[in-house]
């Protein structure tokens, strides 16, 4: 029996977040906290990839703000991420889509999904 599984399974934060896979347009509600004041920041963007496994699990989220790309990660057992919205399935082939971060414009657009 491996120690370590041990002690991931003492300390495990259970988040219970929508499933969604890269290329989906997700929101991530995420606290922030200003000397004493604690808000809410949205952070609404692509997800580029999902990586690791159980607690050490994270994803990245890119946007463009002011022409200029963005990127983010974020573990998922955060406890700063107070929820996470899905916007629109992308529809990709593949499951870490750095391709897109060469792309602008219409080029940089992903299908949606129909259901």
């Amino acid at each position: 029996m491996n120690l370590m599984n041990v002690v991931d399974k003492a300390y495990a934060v259970e988040n219970k977040f929508p499933n969604f896979i890269s290329g989906d347009t997700i929101t991530v509600h995420y606290k922030i906290k200003e000397g004493n004041k604690e808000r809410i920041q949205q952070f609404r963007g692509v997800v580029l990839q999902r990586r690791g496994s159980g607690h050490t699990e994270t994803f990245t989220v890119r946007k463009i703000s002011g022409n200029v790309g963005v990127e983010r990660i974020f573990p998922t057992a955060s406890p700063f991420i107070d929820k996470i919205e899905i916007n629109k399935h992308g529809k990709v082939h593949r499951s870490r889509i750095f391709y897109l971060r060469k792309l602008t414009g219409k080029k940089a657009r992903i299908k949606e999904k129909k259901f």
